[in-house]
């Protein structure tokens, strides 16, 4: 059966789009160090990327942007933006699984959601690093316009310094404006 690995990054941030990943990987591929990208090293996740992007059948990668997260909400955006990866791979899957425990029905796909699954199946693990490094390139590339914020370091997360950015020069078009920086210390 064909599988497509599905995996979201981005999701718990103040800032940035939230990115999705869906790989089909060969039966038996090799892929030393494969892992969930929370897991890996920045070097060894581009390195993965490389090879993942090279040895899979096909791979995807998509994103919903901040104003649809403000929109339909994180939950929604991060299946939205799995479900567009799933679209534009240029194989067919037969069955998808899902990181996590959440996923709706479309194009008639079957599907399972395993939680933790990017530790338990090596294509969700390669659609982790995808969508990880992807989001991060377009974080790094949106820290060259506004320096100030330290995207580059955190890549919207929630960070101490990027809670300072905020109070100190204010939200910016790529923040998550319905995010709340509830508990953050702001020291």
């Amino acid at each position: 059966m064909l599988e497509a690995g599905c995996d979201e990054a981005g999701r718990g941030c103040l800032a940035g789009p939230v990115y999705a990943a869906a790989v089909i990987l060969p039966p038996r591929v090799r892929l030393p160090l494969l892992d969930d990208s929370k897991k890996l090293t920045l070097d060894t996740r581009n390195i993965l990327r490389e090879k993942i992007e090279e040895k899979a059948l096909a791979w995807a990668v998509a994103s919903c942007s901040e104003r649809e997260i403000e929109e339909y909400n994180i939950l929604n955006c991060s299946i939205l933006a799995m479900q567009r990866a799933v679209q534009k791979l240029a194989t067919r899957p037969e069955h998808l699984l899902i990181d996590g425990n959440r996923f709706k029905p479309f194009d008639f796909f079957s599907y399972t959601t395993i939680v933790k699954g990017d530790a338990k199946f090596k294509s969700i693990a390669a659609a982790s690093i995808l969508a990880k490094t992807h989001r991060d390139e377009y974080m790094i590339k949106l820290s060259k316009q506004y320096p100030e914020y330290g995207f580059d370091k955190h890549k919207g997360y929630g960070t101490q310094k990027h809670v300072q950015a905020i109070q100190k020069w204010g939200y910016l078009d790529c923040h998550r404006k319905t995010f709340q920086l509830k508990k953050l210390s702001l020291k």
